[in-house]
């Protein structure tokens, strides 16, 4: 038996944190009751969110996917290029996440609630690195400016940021390699504004230990096992990481 909330994520429905919420709020019933937070459940049991029935996942499904420019990472049905349409999975997965519409290259789509969870908090710092192409030649104060952190306007909370620190380098005569640590709403390309550069191409090449190879756009595939050992082992510690300092 596990408890309601593992359950929930297991199924791919959603987080750890995010079952609470529904459980709390009364939209989980096991057998026809409702459900507690902190119960545990069988596989015989039947567990239903709104009245529809979850079942155990089967299989984890972990894919790194070459998102082609002007494919949109929603679940909004009515959104004709939104990558669940694109794919069209036989099962339910959603990204891991997100890359802008006219942003290219990797993108990790998943059945995992708790995978999701674990690389979306901002305060674990997981690495992500892109390859990016502007209107005007790099030079090397552009990459020092870049690295040492910029102010652009968080247009979530209406406030100015100041990006994390971050690594750059310079691959081409327009073109940069950056690795960030966070993943503010379109940040490589308003940190660029902000230093008056236009981005032409921006394509994501890394995801923590997932390279995005030879992969060719559009192309799908299943992480290998090493992959996810790795992966999983990297999301683990950065959790247990950030538990100890919350301690402190």
């Amino acid at each position: 038996m596990v408890r309601l909330n593992k359950f929930l994520s297991d199924a791919g429905v959603c987080s750890r944190r995010e079952a609470d919420r529904l459980i709390e709020s009364g939209q989980v019933t096991v057998d026809g009751v409702r459900g507690v937070c902190g119960m545990k459940v069988g596989e015989d049991q039947e567990v239903r969110v709104a009245r529809k029935v979850v079942g155990r996942r089967r299989e984890r499904i972990v894919l790194a996917v070459n998102k082609p420019v002007g494919i949109v990472c929603t679940e909004e049905r009515r959104e004709k290029k939104s990558i669940i349409r694109y794919l069209n999975y036989p099962e339910r997965i959603t990204y891991a996440g997100r890359l802008d519409k006219d942003s290219e290259g990797l993108l990790l789509m998943t059945n995992d609630g708790e995978l999701i969870n674990g690389m979306m908090r901002a305060r674990y710092g997981h690495e992500k690195e892109y390859r990016v192409t502007v209107d005007k030649p790099v030079t090397k104060r552009f990459l020092w400016q870049m690295a040492e952190g910029v102010r652009i306007r968080d247009r979530e909370k209406g406030l100015d940021a100041l990006t994390r620190p971050c690594r750059t380098k310079m691959l081409g005569k327009y073109t940069f390699s950056i690795v960030l640590t966070q993943g503010l709403n379109r940040q490589i390309r308003r940190m660029c504004e902000t230093l008056g550069y236009q981005v032409t191409r921006l394509v994501r090449v890394r995801i923590m230990n997932i390279e995005l190879g030879g992969l060719k756009p559009g192309a799908v595939r299943k992480l290998t096992e090493q992959e996810l050992k790795e992966l999983y082992e990297r999301i683990e510690e950065s959790q247990n990481v950030g538990v100890s300092e919350a301690a402190e």
